[in-house]
């Protein structure tokens, strides 16, 4: 099909699906933030009349010992704590079925989400299987086929970027296919997320700085897309202003507890921009980077973003502007061009502050149509995004990204 006729197919698709995403009422989990807000959520965990929890996490969180005050504290007030620390990173299906078989075993009635994105969507994933035991991982791909609510999900994220405590989504890892997919429905929004900073003191800068650039991306995302809304760019701006203040300084500086606790509310912030009006093509290359090469989601985000802003800046240029202004970097009194071009500079500039690197280590030229045909297969027609992509364009993309091209522009 020539590509004129595909791109007006797929803007009458987005044409037809935004006032149906709009009308879909998202749950919103029920908020604990601030310093030492995980000791509040024992006596809520009871209070909903879980008798045993199944604690999702990855053996990092277990070595640092992050969740041991919290299954003490569950444990003298009679909640039982299974720990599965078996989630890696990019949660594969093998991960998920582990889960369930410890959930099933230790006879568990509720699950704690408890670490950064991969923890929060295997126990996303771990729960849907439990609830749909004769549904598989496989045939919940997609949007909206989980059928029955899951057990008492309570979320504790700590790392500030996925906002995955508050998304409809979960993203699992297909190894055996070099891919990733994602999981869509509203059954699986944690009931509670509890937002403590001082679990996230501790992390090291590269991974502040990925996290942080992974919620960025969903706020702006989120803004330059077509399906926003004033609730959608509310959050969007908040996140970005947030991050634009506060990421940087974090990243030098992790015992920052102020600006710690500002990152985690950007996080959700933007976790609830995204989860409604969608993510877009930077989150199509992430996911295929991820799922053929094992790039850290975050990471690969932050070195497609900028490429990708500049490939839509001249749709989106007006939202650019505005985000800038948002973010302190110009007034609305100047040029629309020189504001959204500053924005992108801005972003290429978080980016080399934090040592995100300008390519991708692991790419390979034989693989970029392949990656390129997923990504927009993922991304076309689902995310709508400011201005459409085709593979030829997707393959170019790609290419700046390969290690041996130099690219002092980012």
């Amino acid at each position: 099909m020539k590509w004129p006729l595909q791109k007006a197919l797929y803007r009458t698709a987005h044409a037809v699906t935004k006032p149906l995403v709009n009308l879909i009422k998202v749950p919103v989990p029920e908020l604990i933030t601030g310093a030492g807000s995980v000791t509040q959520l024992p006596l809520l965990i009871q209070k909903h009349g879980v008798g045993r929890v199944l604690l999702v996490t990855d053996q990092g969180i277990t070595r640092l010992g992050l969740a041991d005050g919290l299954v003490k504290a569950l444990e003298e007030i009679g909640i039982g704590c299974s720990v599965f620390d078996g989630v890696q990173p990019n949660p594969t299906i093998e991960n998920i079925q582990a889960g369930v078989a410890a959930y099933q075993h230790n006879r568990c009635d509720g699950i704690i989400a408890f670490g950064g994105g991969s923890p929060m969507d295997c126990a996303k994933m771990i729960g849907a299987r439990a609830s749909n035991p004769r549904k598989p991982v496989m045939k919940m791909r997609g949007a909206f086929k989980i059928a029955r609510a899951l057990p008492p999900l309570f979320a504790i994220p700590t790392t500030a970027g996925t906002g995955s405590e508050c998304t409809i989504a979960a993203v699992v890892s297909n190894p055996q296919a070099q891919e990733k997919f994602a999981v869509t429905s509203l059954k699986i929004v944690p009931r509670y997320a509890v937002l403590d900073p001082e679990l996230m003191l501790g992390l090291p800068p590269h991974i502040t700085s990925s996290t942080g650039m992974d919620a960025l991306t969903h706020a702006i995302e989120a803004y330059i897309g077509r399906f926003g809304t004033p609730f959608t760019d509310e959050n969007a701006e908040k996140a970005v202003k947030i991050i634009f203040q506060d990421l940087e300084a974090v990243y030098l500086d992790g015992s920052d507890l102020e600006r710690r606790n500002n990152l985690a509310q950007a996080s959700y912030f933007a976790g609830l921009a995204f989860t409604r009006a969608l993510i877009g093509y930077v989150h199509a290359i992430a996911h295929n980077l991820g799922g053929m090469y094992g790039v850290p989601h975050g990471l690969a985000n932050a070195i497609v973003l900028p490429h990708i802003l500049d490939f839509s800046r001249a749709d989106c240029e007006h939202k650019l502007a505005r985000l800038a202004v948002v973010g302190g970097l110009g007034d609305t009194g100047e040029s629309t061009a020189d504001l959204a071009m500053r924005f992108i500079e801005k972003v290429r500039d978080m980016n080399r502050n934090m040592d995100v690197p300008t390519h991708v280590a692991q790419l390979q030229e034989k693989d970029i149509p392949q990656l390129a045909q997923r990504a927009l297969k993922e991304g076309n027609p689902d995310y709508p995004v400011p201005t459409l992509m085709n593979q030829q364009q997707c393959e170019a993309l790609l290419r700046k990204l390969l290690p041996s091209v130099e690219n002092p522009a980012g």
